[in-house]
């Protein structure tokens, strides 16, 4: 069973005609969704002309019996994961992909044995296309993937310049508009609490905020700038340091809700009235952001949109090779509420 008779075509020689991905060809056999129909013809006028007849038992016994997308997370600080973009963008990309007929895997690569573990596992067909999540700067995967010529679409960047196809929120347009939002409400010592600045959304993040403040003519000191890593602990840390530094701190803008959460306990510990005192403005408006005290405006990324975005870009790739890497960026709007 599964013995290839001599001249019998295969699967391969059925996606070299038809001039897509052999993922594809199985999609088209299976009747799934997600493809589309002069992709379709093409492929079924292939089979036609080859004589192509699946054979499902040898195909299963391969590993080819379902389509497959990885979903890779590469964050090494487990802590990262309980954080609600995971789970949001996680639901987003699920949500996205539900049409389509294919399955949706959850891998985490955090070290160079699981990078390559992961690359060969890639590689072998077990899945057609890969998403890549919360990469650092330096990280070769996204590399190493464009170089086996796998399908893969990344969120966000590591830098302003990628090999690899990308969906991004824009992060210096949202932090501009929320510190002159800031400016604009007669706050003149703003400071701000970062993500990790290995993260080229960090510093896409800080660069807005810095470019607001060179554009408002207001001090751009770096002793008003704390790193933090997203979470609310490294926001309560992050606020202490910096009214220690600029007790005059009026304003300040956090990297992410879950970091404002922390900012406003700090606020609150230390007797500062928010938005009296010290405004106070997060990042991505989850449904956190409308439970705090009080509730906090905030910079809305386009969660959902990332999530279809990401998934036609991969699709598109695995049906038809892409000549270009498509690099999309989507709008942010500032959120205004009582916090500010």
């Amino acid at each position: 069973m599964g013995r290839r008779r001599p001249g019998t075509p295969t699967l391969e020689e059925v996606a070299a005609r038809a001039g897509v991905g052999r993922g594809t060809v199985s999609r088209v056999i299976n009747n799934a969704a997600g493809v589309r129909e002069s992709t379709r013809h093409a492929v079924q006028r292939a089979i036609e002309e080859l004589g192509y007849v699946p054979n499902l038992a040898a195909r299963s016994l391969a590993g080819r019996g379902a389509d497959a997308v990885a979903l890779v997370l590469t964050e090494p600080d487990w802590r990262l994961f309980a954080e609600p973009f995971f789970s949001e963008i996680v639901g987003s990309l699920g949500d996205a992909l539900a049409d389509t007929g294919m399955q949706l895997m959850l891998t985490l690569v955090r070290s160079d044995a699981e990078r390559q573990r992961f690359l060969e596992y890639a590689r072998g067909g077990r899945v057609d296309g890969v998403l890549l999540m919360s990469v650092h700067a330096g990280d070769p995967l996204p590399d190493m993937l464009a170089e086996a010529r796998l399908p893969t679409v990344m969120l966000g960047r590591r830098s302003g310049d990628e090999y690899v196809s990308y969906v991004d929120a824009d992060n210096v347009g949202g932090a501009r508009s929320a510190v002159s939002h800031l400016v604009a409400r007669g706050r003149r010592s703003i400071a701000t609490i970062t993500g990790p600045l290995d993260m080229y959304a960090a510093q896409c993040r800080l660069r807005g905020y810095q470019d607001a403040l060179n554009l408002s003519g207001l001090k751009n000191e770096q002793s008003m700038v704390a790193e933090g890593d997203f979470t609310e602990d490294s926001g309560r840390r992050a606020m202490a340091e910096l009214l220690a530094r600029h007790p005059e701190i009026d304003g300040v803008l956090t990297a992410s809700d879950t970091t404002a959460a922390g900012a406003l306990h700090t606020l609150r510990v230390a007797g500062r009235r928010v938005p009296e005192d010290v405004a106070v403005i997060g990042f991505d408006d989850f449904p956190l952001a409308q439970r705090t005290d009080p509730p906090l405006t905030t910079v809305r990324q386009p969660l959902a949109d990332i999530g279809r975005a990401m998934i036609r870009i991969l699709l598109e790739d695995m049906e038809e090779p892409s000549m270009a890497w498509r690099h999309v960026i989507l709008r942010t709007e500032l959120v205004v509420r009582a916090s500010s």
